[in-house]
């Protein structure tokens, strides 16, 4: 059973940082892309990041651009997301992603339909 594992959230001021981390239970996922979606209350799961399998190419969207960043160690099938600058509307449970099903190492997706697998989240709590 492949299984993803966030860990790194918890609850912080306004302009403060977290990383998060996913951890991937397969090697297979190193060539993959993977990604990071959220979900706040009554609202629904939003695309933040993605990055290719060589970790050549990243994507974001734009109320994170500048702030966050995406990136992949393969050596340890672990993606990060650093969080800085972080404002209240940050404020959501995170979920990293994984596909399997095209694994080229170029290519990042924004949709959660491309992905395979998730985690079971991450919650994330910026005060203002």
């Amino acid at each position: 059973q492949v299984q993803l594992v966030e860990s790194g959230g918890g609850l912080v001021q306004a302009g403060g940082s977290l990383r998060l981390s996913c951890a991937a239970s397969d090697r297979t996922f190193s060539t993959c892309a993977m990604g990071w979606f959220r979900q706040a209350p009554g609202k629904e799961r939003e695309f933040v990041a993605a990055i290719s399998g060589s970790g050549g190419n990243a994507f974001y969207v734009d109320s994170v651009k500048g702030r966050f960043t995406i990136s992949r160690d393969n050596g340890k099938n672990t993606v990060y997301l650093q969080m800085n600058a972080l404002k209240p509307e940050d404020t959501a449970t995170y979920y990293c992603a994984a596909e399997l099903s095209k694994c080229n190492s170029y290519s990042a997706y924004v949709t959660p339909d491309d992905y395979d697998y998730w985690g079971q989240g991450t919650q994330v709590t910026v005060s203002s």
